[in-house]
């Protein structure tokens, strides 16, 4: 009887030692499951933060990229006012020149009307050549005389100083100049004094 007991014994001991493994078996395999799935989200956690800086390297980069540009255009745009300003700036000074000028240009033209004797031929000639080389100078800069002899009565370029009644020509033609007028670069310095036809008296 004890000898069968102790078979018994002996028998669940075996059983216990061999049950033993099988337990260690699994406890490494859930380990292992485990440390994997760890890596895992630690790998996905990596992934994810390196995507994040890099769309946030570009959207950096963008904004750098349109912050040039603004500023290229501003510059350009200052370049172009700075330049257009210094070309004002030239066109006033030559301009407030050109307006004292214009009494010596006309001081000029009436001694050569008033010195047409023959005698004074080479008297003429020299103020002709002194006068054209005045007038070659300003014309350079852009004065242009204002044409009115014969042309329509205009009151932005002509200043009407008489009303002659004439049949000759129709109502409101320029049919005297008494001082010329100039334009420089499209603007009237000085209107030309001019009379102006009217109808006839009847």
């Amino acid at each position: 009887m004890a000898s069968h007991k102790n078979q018994k014994e002996n028998e669940n001991s075996k059983s216990g030692f061999a049950a033993a493994p099988g337990r260690a078996e699994d406890s490494a395999t859930n380990q292992a499951a485990g440390d994997a799935a760890s890596a895992g989200e630690s790998g996905s956690a990596s992934g994810g933060s390196a995507v994040e800086q890099l769309q946030k390297l570009l959207a950096e980069k963008q904004e750098l990229m349109n912050t040039l540009v603004r500023r290229q255009a501003d510059f350009e745009n200052y370049r172009k006012r700075v330049e257009k300003e210094r070309h004002q700036d030239r066109h006033r000074g030559v301009e407030g020149l050109i307006e004292q000028l214009l009494p010596v240009l006309d001081a000029f033209d009436r001694a050569l009307v008033g010195h047409d004797d023959p005698a004074n031929a080479d008297y003429r000639k020299g103020f002709e050549m002194i006068r054209g080389q005045l007038w070659s100078a300003l014309a350079k800069q852009g004065l242009e005389r204002i044409q009115s002899v014969g042309k329509e009565f205009d009151p932005n370029l002509h200043h009407a100083i008489e009303n002659v009644a004439t049949a000759d020509h129709a109502e409101g033609v320029v049919v005297g100049e008494m001082q010329p007028g100039y334009v420089f670069h499209g603007r009237v310095i000085r209107p030309a004094m001019v009379r102006v036809s009217a109808p006839p008296a009847n």
